[in-house]
């Protein structure tokens, strides 16, 4: 298939684009039966050598391996073998319930893997690399220029560190914005990338601290729950695991608000990021300095009074986001259905994730296992076309636009005929679509027969 011709600007739809016609399926089955891969069906000119894909994936994997041996090599040096296998063992512990929020919030539409674990590696590493050699260098400078060692701490910790920090783990979300630009589509992705980069993040950094605590208690010979390491546990693993996910959220909202608007509008798509990260950095900065502002008390107060409503408004902001992705499908699916693409009874199933699973189910009891592989294809296509069709709307696509719906077009009609029964199962099982009662013989029926 060979590759639309460019536009000479992005596509602006102020109404509902039209959906192709359905008598063109059979040509374009024709012509489908033929193609290759999904993989390999676009034609991609070659170009140089370090455009290559694989070139570009080994580059970043080679640069996060050399930032991962660095951070070892930095936070080993800081907390000692024992120190560092004790931070790591504790650190862990809230890494799974992170990820599996975040993970569980992306499943309407799923992103890649590779994503995920890159954000979560350039957290880990370049982020915390970067973090640690640039706030270690601006407090020895500032202390130096001051002969104040103890404000050049609390002027590094309130102000250095959240504009270093928070832009070192917004980076991930940026070059993901920029180069994976297909899969970030809006809100959510913003707020799931922008999690795991911070989780990864937070994972390297509370190895230092508990590992340094840890250290400290084996040089003073404390233990139990009068430790240091006790005490920074309760703190950062057991209060605020939330709080680097929390701050790094909000850049995270800023660029899933510029994936939605329309391309036109140049100053929004870079406003809003920049909004997201200010306001990021400006939380923690209150964060840290809430001790320096607010007293020996200050950190509870600002915990209870700032970090947990923020922490609530942001959760509800991102289960509603969720569910107005459902609502999304259900509203843009429809057009498909009347048109003749899917099954009439696919959008209201595509719009219910218990819907989404018996569907999955269903198929996987009726023909095995890759058919539920199948069904499951076919509600990640066909939730990209809603959502693609939802941006079409808003002019937050550009040209190709008509491409890309066939592509996904394409997708659908191969695997329509084992996602389509599955679908309208799962409508009528979860009670969307209603479904006949079951089958009674009335002319047979006779109260007064004698069995």
């Amino acid at each position: 298939m060979s590759e639309p011709s460019p536009s000479p600007s992005p596509q602006r739809l102020d109404q509902r684009p039209a959906i192709p016609v359905y008598e063109q399926q059979e040509r374009l089955g024709e012509l489908w039966s033929a193609v290759p891969e999904p993989a390999r069906r676009r034609y991609r000119p070659r170009g140089a050598f370090w455009r290559r894909r694989a070139v570009r994936t080994g580059a970043v994997i080679v640069v996060l391996a050399l930032c991962a041996l660095m951070i070892l090599a930095l936070v080993r040096d800081e907390t000692g073998t024992r120190g560092f296998l004790v931070g790591l063992g504790l650190a862990v512990l809230p890494v799974p319930l992170l990820v599996s929020a975040f993970r569980w919030l992306d499943r309407v539409e799923p992103g890649p893997w590779r994503n995920l674990l890159f954000a979560f590696s350039w957290g880990a590493f370049a982020a915390a690399l970067v973090a640690i050699i640039a706030n270690s260098f601006a407090t020895e400078w500032i202390a130096t220029a001051t002969a104040d060692p103890a404000g050049a701490e609390s002027l590094g910790a309130t102000v250095i560190a959240p504009v270093v920090e928070e832009s070192a783990k917004a980076a991930a979300v940026l070059l993901i914005f920029l180069f994976r630009r297909r899969s970030f589509t809006g809100l959510v992705d913003g707020v799931v990338i922008a999690g795991f980069s911070a989780t990864g993040f937070a994972f390297t950094e509370n190895i230092l601290y508990l590992g340094s605590a840890f250290g400290e208690d084996q040089h003073t010979g404390d233990s139990g729950l009068r430790s240091v390491t006790a005490a920074t546990f309760f703190v950062r693993i057991v209060m605020s695991p939330f709080a680097h996910p929390l701050f790094t959220v909000l850049t995270g909202i800023g660029f899933g608000l510029a994936a939605t608007a329309d391309r036109r509008r140049k100053v929004r798509r870079v406003a809003f990021p920049l909004l997201g990260l200010a306001l990021a950095m400006g939380m923690h900065a209150l964060w840290n300095g809430s001790a320096d502002l607010f007293g020996p008390l200050g950190f509870y107060a600002v915990y209870a009074a700032f970090m947990v409503p923020a922490f609530a408004l942001l959760t509800w902001l991102a289960i509603w986001s969720r569910q107005r992705e459902l609502r999304t499908i259900a509203g843009e699916l429809p057009a498909y259905a009347v048109a003749g693409w899917i099954n009439p009874a696919a959008p209201l199933a595509l719009s219910s994730m218990r819907a989404r699973r018996m569907a999955r189910d269903f198929a996987g009891r009726t023909f095995g296992p890759r058919a539920a592989g199948s069904v499951g294809e076919y509600e990640a296509f066909a939730t990209s076309l809603a959502f693609l069709r939802h941006r079409a709307q808003r002019g937050a696509v550009g040209a190709d636009f008509a491409e890309r719906e066939r592509e996904l077009l394409h997708h659908l009609w191969q695997r329509r005929e084992i996602a389509g029964p599955a679908l309208t199962y799962a409508a009528r099982a979860t009670g969307r679509v209603w479904a006949p009662p079951p089958y009674i013989d009335y002319d047979g029926y006779n109260p007064y027969r004698q069995y």
